[in-house]
């Protein structure tokens, strides 16, 4: 019996295809010439009109940089649905390449239903993204300042940065901001200090403030501190943006009946100053409070949401969240071999995991240190930190999806299974010693 020959069925009859430019996009729909526009806004909006007129339901594009953003707005606001894609998953075939050749591609894939679109948070999450992408470039350049403040205290050889924990604490500012104004007497210098670093190393910040003072290096600190004060305040405003959204977001939202306590703040994380912002995220997620979680915190649960939103039944299991972020390892498969290869992926949302590993990786007395002193004893400090930053996420996406409750019992387990696991290996290194483990009567 001859096999039959298989065809693509087309899923999307009424699709159309966009190749996202700098200057012009290029917009293919069915049976008819692909026609370019403008990218000024009444040249979307043309294009906008020119999709609904030829009866397009669904539309793809190529995410390129940041111009597809606000096509993307005005097309769903049309009532069109949009398919953003990889530009990974829409590579053109060979000899083909064009910006033409590029939205026929793309509109023949999406009408065969063979792209997938890429996750786009609603607009509030995107607003919230947008503000903290934004501080968080602002606290990045807030930390060069500070390295370049360091560098002209050293080069008039002040050694406060190493007997004082934080040069930017309200110590150190006053100490940094009356050297600038022509103090260098240390003992006056010295009385600036909050109490309890005098109480403990006063003699000590006396004699780190013996410096060699230059004029140079002192204008150096000076344009440096001016600097940080600058993007200090752009963070406040940025705190204050941030703040008024929450407020809009969780104002018709129920306080839940059940709130967990909130976690001591780590200010060397920089976190923002928002009035309530635990009881804030506590209405945004109905209670769900993955801050729990050794490692994370309000703040990185702020960032995390900016990043994936409150809803994360977009991702169909823990699999898929954590492939999303980049924190999976890949699998090549190759005739009989199957190696482990570790995705290159770089995602922010990723990386805010990341950081809560290195929290996990300094904490003492909690299950997930013992799993990344594991991994580390076997595979080295990067992929420990990779595979705990995936296991915290996995505990995020279950607390967001399915509760607190679920994630603690699933870590008791775990400690259960583990010390099962640990025992038997004990004993049978025991065996081979000719050795009988006797477990201790605790009286």
């Amino acid at each position: 019996m001859s096999k039959q020959k298989r065809r693509l069925r087309i899923i999307n009859p009424e699709a159309g295809g966009i190749d996202v430019g700098s200057e012009k996009i290029f917009i293919s729909v069915e049976a008819e010439e692909v026609k370019s526009f403008n990218t000024f806004t009444n040249s979307f909006a043309e294009a906008v009109k020119y999709l609904q007129e030829n009866g397009v339901k669904t539309v793809a594009m190529e995410s390129t940089g940041v111009y597809w953003i606000t096509l993307y707005d005005m097309i769903k606001e049309a009532g069109i649905e949009v398919y953003v894609v990889n530009g990974r998953e829409v590579k053109n075939v060979p000899g083909r390449k064009s910006d033409v050749a590029d939205c026929q591609w793309i509109q023949q894939l999406h009408s065969y239903g063979l792209l997938r679109a890429s996750f786009i948070p609603e607009a509030n999450i995107r607003q919230l993204r947008s503000y903290m992408r934004l501080r968080t470039d602002h606290i990045n350049k807030l930390s060069s300042q500070i390295l370049l403040m360091q560098k002209a205290l050293d080069l008039m050889n002040i050694k406060l940065h190493n007997v004082i924990s934080d040069i930017t604490g309200v110590s150190g500012l006053k100490i940094l901001r009356a050297i600038i104004q022509g103090e260098t007497d240390p003992i006056k210098l010295t009385e600036m200090c909050d109490k309890q670093i005098l109480n403990n190393k006063k003699d000590l910040v006396t004699e780190s403030l013996r410096g060699y003072y230059k004029e140079e290096d002192i204008f150096t600190l000076r344009q440096a501190l001016e600097i940080y004060d600058f993007y200090e305040k752009k963070i406040e405003e940025c705190d204050k943006a941030i703040e008024k959204l929450l407020n809009e977001m969780t104002s018709e939202k129920p306080i839940p009946k059940k709130i967990s306590k909130q976690k001591k703040v780590n200010h060397n994380s920089h976190p923002p100053k928002i009035e309530d912002l635990h009881l804030s995220l506590m209405k945004l997620t109905e209670g769900k409070d993955p801050s729990q979680v050794t490692g994370l915190s309000d703040y990185t649960m702020l960032q995390a949401i900016s990043e994936v939103g409150t809803d994360l039944s977009k991702w169909k299991t823990e699999k898929h969240f954590t492939s999303w972020l980049g924190l999976s390892p890949g699998k090549h498969s190759s005739g009989k071999s199957n190696k482990q290869k570790s995705l290159h992926k770089n995602t922010r949302a990723g990386q805010i995991f990341k950081r809560s590993a290195f929290a996990v990786a300094n904490s003492k007395n909690n299950a997930l240190i013992g799993f990344y002193r594991r991994i580390k004893s076997k595979h080295g400090a990067g992929v420990a930190i990779k595979a705990t930053a995936r296991k915290i996420a996995v505990m995020f996406y279950n607390i967001m999806t399915k509760g607190f409750d679920f994630v603690e019992q699933g870590l008791k387990k775990y400690q259960e299974t583990y010390e099962i696991h640990l025992r038997k290996r004990l004993e049978k290194q025991a065996k081979k010693l000719g050795l009988t483990l006797v477990p201790s009567v605790v009286h």
